[in-house]
């Protein structure tokens, strides 16, 4: 359905549905295969801790392609958005934004290693966010600050970084729903704005692909019902932007696969870890847990 709707806006509704197109998509099989079992094999689990859906996206980062699309738990199923592609609709993305933020604030001269006080501040307004654990640890490295995930701190680097000034550098990673800087307010760190999970799993990719950001791709080849090729990807066309210093890509993925960094919170060895490689990875859980993330 994704790649349908893009087909219909390059070339009109009218054709597509008289057209008879021979379409190869970016899709993996086996990886597609693997996502929807993976989304299937949760799904009680996901509903008996209150979770009615799920949805799953995989990109080459080296590429932008789409490798796995799952849009939701069963398409039939009406009554928890089954018809609609989760991937592709806003939604806000708790702490899941937050290496964002750090990334810029370390394209501004800070480090993994900068020290921030994590204690109980009124940002103006009556604005005085709280720690999960309403608790405050005091003096914490950004280092510490992401790997547990603490709010007050996450905060204060949007204050030093300016909200603006964060927002455009989202925008740069592929995350354009976060359109409007003067709507969020500081509360955008901690999953204030709304996003879509195709634009997080983007921006995500561009961290792993050493800050050069390849936008998604879902289309290889369109040939029209006479074999007659109307477009193919060609890879050596699509290098991709540098969005962000290979330093800083590199500086962020090494904070988010830092498993004792996040020990505090977490635990060693826990469910963010894979047993042969390290693993970059950031949850974020949103107000009333509406929305779970992992990225």
């Amino acid at each position: 359905m994704y790649v349908r709707e893009q087909l219909a806006e390059e070339y009109g509704e009218e054709v597509l549905q008289s057209g008879g197109f021979v379409v190869t998509t970016t899709l993996d099989y086996d990886k597609q295969k693997m996502a929807e079992e993976a989304v299937a094999t949760y799904k009680d689990q996901n509903k008996a801790r209150g979770a009615n859906n799920a949805s799953l996206v995989s990109l080459d980062p080296k590429t932008g392609e789409i490798l796995a699309m799952v849009g939701s738990v069963d398409y039939f199923d009406t009554d928890n958005d089954g018809n609609v592609n989760v991937s592709i609709r806003q939604r806000q993305p708790g702490s899941s934004i937050k290496p964002i933020v750090y990334a810029k604030a370390f394209e501004d001269g800070y480090s993994p290693a900068t020290m921030l006080m994590d204690v109980r501040t009124d940002f103006g307004n009556g604005y005085i966010p709280q720690n999960y654990d309403k608790g405050f640890r005091g003096p914490v490295s950004i280092r510490q600050a992401i790997g547990n995930s603490l709010n007050i701190p996450a905060v204060k680097t949007l204050e030093l970084v300016g909200v603006r000034e964060a927002t455009a550098f989202a925008n740069k990673l592929g995350i354009a729903s976060l359109n409007n800087p003067d709507r969020y307010g500081l509360s955008l760190v901690l999953g204030g704005g709304e996003v879509t999970l195709l634009e997080m799993a983007t921006a995500y990719s561009t961290f792993a692909n050493k800050g050069v950001r390849h936008d998604p791709l879902s289309i290889l080849k369109v040939e029209d019902n006479k074999g007659k090729k109307l477009f193919e990807y060609k890879e050596k066309e699509h290098k991709g932007e540098r969005v962000m210093s290979e330093q800083i890509a590199y500086m962020i993925s090494h904070v988010l696969s830092d498993d004792g960094a996040r020990a505090a919170t977490f635990g060693l060895g826990g469910v963010l870890t894979l047993p042969d490689r390290p693993v970059a990875a950031k949850t974020g859980t949103t107000d009333e847990y509406r929305d779970a993330w992992t990225m």
